[in-house]
């Protein structure tokens, strides 16, 4: 039976690294046996610190300081003059945020900022705007511990949002539906079963002409100069002038009739509370969008239709009806209860028997080692586990922006193009019906996943130019990991519990100790071990690491090009 029941006693090390191997971008070992002697509740506790502080932004290699103000108080500046081109700022922001993802302190907030760009997400090529994609990112950021719905009023007028679905040319006498169709659909409240022409059960079309109308009037703000007055973050503005004696601002664009939504919100009336000559005043217009934000998020249905996002996100795609009813809804009255608040729903998921497979004895519904790695994971996943170090983005941002730069490129050959999803709905690995994080797996994708290990360990032609890489004799030698590294079995189980989500049957672990790694095919196990153990003692003798670097090298990459290794 699927439920929300905390889970009792200290985690153990296989459910240490599924919580954090999905909370996180990627644990250390040491990380995974911290974590394993710790209560649920203990290690959310941990997740949830917010002392580190948001990172520092990026940096232009012309200027070598940063085109974006990350704390509104000095007045944004702007890509222009002496800086450089929007196509290199852009591929500068993709590096960072990578590099943020890779160095995020062991806490939920990086993770759920990404999971907010996933399912609310941003084009490049739409926007083309480095700094409104930055400070969309900042935005997710600040609302990461906060609640989901404010986000939701927040976005609506974000300038990277109101360039990529129209929303700055949605005006009272030329309306664009375009952002309410997704706000509605993709985004909010979700589309239920067609009943009848217009109607989706959850919405309707009249539904999204009534928010088409609530939403004229804001534009995007390109000096970056108007900062929301709650997060400090530029934000679009309402194109208005002043009226009256006193002067009042009021909007130019905005529709000030008043809004009747259908049945589906209980034929609620939206209206300006504040009309200055016959114009909605912005405040006025700015209390119609949080009106209507908050009657979408009153509706039941969308309370479970962000908790089956989260639950995709962070548990599996696959909804049973026995999941729908045993998580999904009290997960969602969760959400409704506080505001929309993420972390009081992570609580409640991250910490239930449901979670860690201790709802029921059945093995084929398991969550742990059931999804797919995305291609950022796969990544930092690596990176953090094996402390594989870059140039400092702040000393050395050249050489900082041409490796984690290659790195950018990898993703999209393994099927997530960075900031610039195919569809409005973000990327398919994340949403689409019915294969949702099975779309990671293409033949095209799949055969690059399989170079990873040649890429970090550069034992591919071509991948010797850059200067981040690991060293596997090194790790192996002085990482700490292993009380013996000449020992084969120790080594190699150290390398399978923590590369693998999924346990190996014997065959399995045998064929990758024996015949990939100390290619042996005869009978006498025991000897083939002691080979490895004098060939270490070797190395250790003469400082010639050429034979065990070779066998380790075929080893890890062996690993990684195996179906195993994609799952977490």
């Amino acid at each position: 039976m699927a439920t929300l029941n905390e889970i009792t006693g200290v985690l153990g090390r296989s459910r240490s690294a599924h919580l954090l191997r999905r909370a996180t971008f990627g644990p250390t070992i040491a990380e995974i046996d911290q974590f394993a002697g710790l209560t649920a509740s203990q290690a959310l506790e941990l997740l949830l610190d917010d002392t580190a502080g948001d990172p520092l932004p990026p940096a232009d290699t012309i200027t070598g300081e940063t085109w974006v103000d990350p704390t509104g108080v000095t007045g944004p500046p702007k890509a222009g003059s002496g800086n450089s081109e929007q196509d290199a700022l852009f591929r500068y922001f993709q590096s960072w945020h990578m590099d943020v993802m890779r160095l995020a302190p062991l806490t939920l907030k990086e993770r759920i900022t990404w999971f907010f760009h996933t399912h609310i997400p941003a084009r490049w090529t739409e926007i083309l705007s480095s700094e409104a994609i930055y400070y969309q990112n900042r935005l997710y950021r600040f609302y990461a511990y906060g609640s989901f719905k404010t986000l939701f009023k927040k976005i609506c007028v974000d300038n990277a949002m109101l360039r990529y679905l129209d929303g700055y040319s949605n005006k009272k006498n030329a309306p664009n539906e375009n952002f309410a169709r997704e706000m509605f659909e993709l985004y909010g409240i979700g589309k239920g079963p067609q009943v009848e022409e217009g109607d989706y059960t959850n919405y309707t079309e009249d539904d999204i002409k009534a928010a088409t109308r609530v939403l004229t009037g804001w534009v995007m703000d390109d000096s970056f100069s108007y900062l929301d007055p709650v997060t400090g973050i530029p934000a679009g503005k309402m194109e208005s002038q002043l009226k009256g004696d006193p002067a009042v601002e009021v909007t130019i664009e905005h529709d000030s009739g008043q809004k009747v939504f259908s049945s589906r919100f209980q034929g609620k009336v939206i209206e300006p509370s504040e009309l200055q000559d016959g114009a909605a005043t912005v405040e006025a217009a700015y209390g119609e969008l949080d009106k209507m934000i908050d009657m979408m998020f009153a509706q039941p249905e969308t309370g479970r239709f962000v908790a089956r996002k989260l639950y995709r996100f962070f548990v599996y795609h696959f909804i049973s009806p026995e999941v729908e009813t045993g998580i999904i809804e009290p997960l969602a009255q969760v959400l409704r209860d506080n505001e929309f608040s993420i972390i009081e729903a992570l609580k409640v998921l991250l910490k239930s028997e449901h979670f860690y497979d201790a709802d029921d004895t059945e093995q084929e519904n398991n969550n742990m080692g059931a999804l797919i790695k995305s291609p950022v994971d796969l990544f930092t996943g690596f990176f953090r586990m094996f402390a594989i170090q870059f140039p400092d983005r702040g000393t050395d941002s050249g050489a900082f922006y041409n490796d984690m730069g290659y790195v950018v490129s990898r993703l999209t050959d393994q099927g997530l193009n960075f900031y610039e999803p195919f569809e409005v709905a973000g990327y398919p690995a994340y949403h689409q019906i019915p294969g949702y994080n099975r779309n990671w797996i293409t033949t095209y994708a799949l055969a690059h996943r399989y170079r990873v290990g040649g890429i970090l360990m550069k034992t591919m032609d071509g991948e010797s130019d850059r200067s981040f890489w690991l060293d596997i004799v090194d790790w192996v030698e002085n990482s700490g990991n292993l009380s013996d590294p000449s020992d084969a079995a120790e080594l190699m189980d150290l390398l399978v519990d923590n590369l693998y989500a999924v346990k190996l049957t014997q065959e399995r672990y045998d064929y990758f100790l024996y015949t990939v790694f100390l290619d042996y095919s005869g009978t006498d196990l025991a000897y083939a071990r002691g080979q490895w153990t004098i060939e270490w003692n070797a190395y250790k003798s003469s400082a010639d690491d050429t034979i065990v670097r070779g066998l380790l090298e075929k080893l890890l990459s062996s690993m990684i090009e195996t179906p195993e290794f994609q799952l977490y």
